[in-house]
């Protein structure tokens, strides 16, 4: 699936934002997940979950937190960058479907959110 669990609008506004295309990104975004979703319980342990459902969860993370998994990738920093654009775009829409946009937007000031697809 492209785009894997984020939200469409996330990853348009994503493409949108970056140097990506927007035909780009749902393929980067799905490779990610692909090295994301092996390790769920690693993230479960480590970082907050701010929010959990029966097809996602998201995290926040530490800032740098994308880079290195666009190192782990080698990715270039135009595309790390835009995927981590599009985790944090998910996190606001998010935040506005359950009334907790600022309290989201407060946290990407020093951290990063990270979808991660069940």
């Amino acid at each position: 699936m492209a785009g894997g669990p984020l939200q469409g609008n996330a990853l348009v506004v994503a493409a949108a934002k970056a140097s990506v295309s927007g035909e780009a990104l749902p393929d980067l975004v799905d490779r990610a997940q692909t090295h994301l979703g092996a390790r769920l319980p690693d993230y479960g342990r480590r970082y907050e979950c701010v929010h959990e459902d029966e097809s996602t969860a998201v995290f926040l993370t530490s800032e740098g937190h994308w880079a290195e998994i666009g190192e782990e990738l080698s990715l270039t920093d135009r595309e790390w960058k835009a995927i981590r654009r599009a985790h944090a775009e998910h996190l606001k829409r998010l935040g506005d479907d359950i009334d907790r946009r600022q309290e989201f937007e407060t946290a990407l000031e020093v951290r990063e959110a990270v979808v991660i697809g069940k």
